[in-house]
C-alpha cells in the first residue's frame, strides 16, 4: 500500500479534460491536481459534471479532449482494468455485491489475475486487520449492515494495492458511528501513502476529513481551496452560484388532529431478503413533520409500502388517514383521503422514464384537472406540469422533456412538487433528498416544511440525519422492522440516534436527552 512519497511529482493531474455529448459540454477544460497521500474533495451540485470526470478518471469513458498524468507521465486509461493495473480503484455510491454469496466470494468473483477463495480469505484478514475493517469471509452479504457492505466494497479495492481510490457517496447510508469508523480508516490510508478522490454533498464531513477541495460548476472549475478555511454555507454558495440560506423553520405550534395512525402494524417480507414489520405504532399531526431515521434494509421501504397502500393489511383499523381506516385499501384510495406518496426509487417507481413529465403528472393526478371521463386532458397537464416545474425551480433540458432527460436533482424536486402541489393532508416521502445537491435539497426540505406549516401532516423516511434534525418535530429509529417510540427532536441527540440504528441503544444505555 506505500507509495513512493519522495517523488516531488503529484500522483495525478488532469490538463484541460473536456468531454462533449453532442451540444452539451459536460466537462469543459478541466485542471485537477491530487498530490500522494492527499484526501481530496470533488464538489459541485448535481449536472456539474463530476461524474463525467471520475468515469474518465476511471476508464469508463474517453475524454473529448485533454491529457492525463500519471507521476509526471501522460497515460491514457482505456478501460476500468486499465485503471486497475494503473492503481486506480473506485468505489460506488451503490454496491455492486451478490446478496447470496459470501464476504470472500464476492471480492474474489471481481478480482482479475490468479486470486483463489483461500488467497482472498488470507488477505482479507491482514487488509482487516491493518484498515480496522473487520469483516466475516463466509458471511453471505444479505445478512450484512450497509456499513458492512461497503467495507467489502473497499477491502476489494485496497486488496489490488491502489495508489488512488475514488469514494462517491461514501457516507450516505452510514450511521454517524460507522461514518467516523469510515474517517479513521482514510486517513490511515492516506497517511500510507494513498491517494483519495473524495466525492460527498456532506460538506461538514469534507471539512473535516479533506485538505483541498476542487468545486465544479457547470462543468467548470471554479474554485480549488481548503475547505477547513471555509464554511459549509461559503462552499455550498460557491457550488451552485448563489447563496444557500439556512430553511425556515414554521412557527411552533401544539399537535392538532391525527392525519395518520398506525397501531400494531405487522407485515411478513414481501420477498426472501426483505424486513419483516413488527408491532409498529406511529401517529402523525397535521402541522408536524415526523421523520423516520434508519439504515437502509431496516424496514424503510417495507414501511412505505404499507403506508402508502402499495401492500395492505389484514384488518383496515391497524392504518388510518384522516380519520378513516384504510389498512385494507390500497393507494388510490388512500390518495383520495387526501394522502400523497413519494417513493424512494425516482426513475420507474415515482416517474415513468420515457413519458414526459405533462404525462407524468397523471401518476397522481388523475382527476378532474388532467382527465374526463376516461380521456386525458393533454393542455391541462402540459400547464400543471409547467407550474411544477416554474414553482420548483426544475431545470429541464427542453419544453416538456421525458423523465429520464432530467437530472436526479432535477426529476425528485418534480416529483415532491408534484405531490405538494396537491395540497394534501398526508404526505409520505422516503428518502427527500437522497443524492440531491445543496441547493436542490434545501428547496425541497423548506418544501415540506412549509407543507406542515399550513396544517398538513409530513412524514419523512430519511438516512440524512443532518435532514431530519433540521426539518422534523418529532422523530423515530427504524431497526429491524422495528420503531422505537416517537420523541420530539430536542429529545434526541446524534450519538442516540446512531445507536438506534445499530440496534446498541440499549447496550450502551444511551439516554436520548441533550
Amino acid at each position: 500500500m506505500t507509495a513512493d512519497v519522495s517523488s516531488s511529482q503529484p500522483l495525478v493531474e488532469l490538463k484541460g479534460i473536456s468531454k462533449r455529448y453532442g451540444d452539451l459540454l459536460a466537462n469543459d477544460h478541466i485542471d485537477l491536481t491530487i498530490e500522494r497521500g492527499e484526501i481530496h474533495a470533488l464538489l459541485g451540485e448535481n449536472g456539474a459534471g463530476k461524474s463525467t470526470l471520475v468515469k474518465i478518471l476511471y476508464g469508463v469513458i474517453e475524454p473529448t479532449e485533454g491529457q492525463i498524468l500519471w507521476e509526471g507521465r501522460p497515460v491514457a486509461i482505456g478501460s476500468p482494468v486499465e485503471a486497475r493495473t494503473l492503481g486506480v480503484g473506485m468505489v460506488f455510491q451503490h454496491f455492486s455485491l451478490f446478496d447470496e454469496l459470501t464476504v470472500a466470494e464476492n471480492i474474489t468473483v471481481a478480482l482479475s489475475g490468479n486470486w483463489t477463495l483461500s488467497r482472498v480469505r488470507e488477505r482479507l484478514g491482514d487488509v482487516s486487520r491493518a484498515y480496522g475493517l473487520a469483516l466475516e469471509p463466509d458471511r453471505a452479504v444479505w445478512t450484512l449492515s450497509a456499513g458492512e457492505r461497503q467495507r467489502i466494497e473497499i477491502v476489494r479495492c485496497l486488496l489490488q494495492n491502489p495508489r488512488l481510490l475514488i469514494l462517491d457517496e461514501p457516507t450516505s447510508v452510514l450511521t454517524p458511528q460507522e461514518a467516523e469508523h469510515l474517517f479513521v480508516t482514510l486517513d490511515k490510508l492516506a497517511a500510507d501513502g494513498c491517494s483519495i478522490l473524495y466525492i460527498s454533498h456532506k460538506l461538514e464531513e469534507v471539512r473535516r476529513l479533506c485538505r483541498s477541495a476542487t468545486i465544479l460548476r457547470g462543468g467548470r472549475v471554479v474554485g480549488t481551496l481548503d475547505p477547513r478555511a471555509r464554511s459549509a454555507r461559503e462552499i455550498a454558495a460557491m457550488m451552485v452560484g448563489a447563496e444557500i440560506g439556512e430553511v425556515r423553520s414554521g412557527i411552533p405550534h401544539e399537535p392538532k388532529g391525527d392525519m395518520l395512525e398506525v397501531r400494531g402494524l405487522s407485515l411478513a417480507p414481501a420477498d426472501v431478503h426483505g424486513q419483516a414489520l413488527r408491532d409498529i405504532d406511529l401517529t402523525a399531526y397535521a402541522g408536524e413533520v415526523v421523520g423516520i431515521a434508519g439504515v437502509a434494509g431496516n424496514g424503510q421501504s417495507e414501511l412505505f409500502a404499507a403506508l402508502s397502500g402499495e401492500r395492505t393489511v389484514e384488518r383496515a383499523d391497524i392504518i388510518r388517514i384522516a380519520g378513516r381506516a384504510c389498512g385494507t385499501e390500497g393507494i388510490d384510495a388512500r390518495r383520495r383521503l387526501g394522502a400523497a406518496f413519494v417513493p424512494e426509487e425516482r426513475l420507474g417507481h415515482a416517474a415513468a422514464p420515457t413519458h414526459r413529465l405533462s404525462e407524468n403528472t397523471l401518476i397522481s393526478h388523475a382527476a378532474a384537472e388532467v382527465s374526463r371521463s376516461g380521456f386525458i386532458l393533454l393542455n391541462a397537464a402540459r400547464r400543471l406540469a409547467q407550474g411544477i416545474v416554474k414553482s420548483f425551480d426544475v431545470r429541464t433540458p427542453e419544453n416538456d422533456p421525458q423523465a429520464r432527460k432530467l437530472s436526479g436533482g432535477n426529476l425528485q424536486k418534480f416529483v415532491i412538487g408534484r405531490e405538494i402541489i396537491r395540497r394534501p393532508k398526508l404526505l409520505i416521502v422516503d428518502q427527500p433528498t437522497w443524492g440531491v445537491d445543496a441547493g436542490a435539497a434545501r428547496l425541497i426540505r423548506q418544501a415540506l416544511v412549509d407543507l406542515a406549516g399550513e396544517g398538513s401532516a409530513v412524514v419523512v423516511i430519511s438516512q440524512d440525519l443532518d435532514e431530519l434534525f433540521e426539518i422534523a418535530d418529532r422523530m423515530a429509529v427504524i431497526h429491524q422492522g422495528h420503531l422505537s417510540p416517537l420523541r420530539k427532536v430536542t429529545e434526541w441527540t446524534k450519538e442516540a440516534v446512531g445507536l438506534e440504528m445499530l440496534g446498541e441503544a440499549q447496550l450502551h444505555g444511551a439516554s436520548h436527552a441533550v
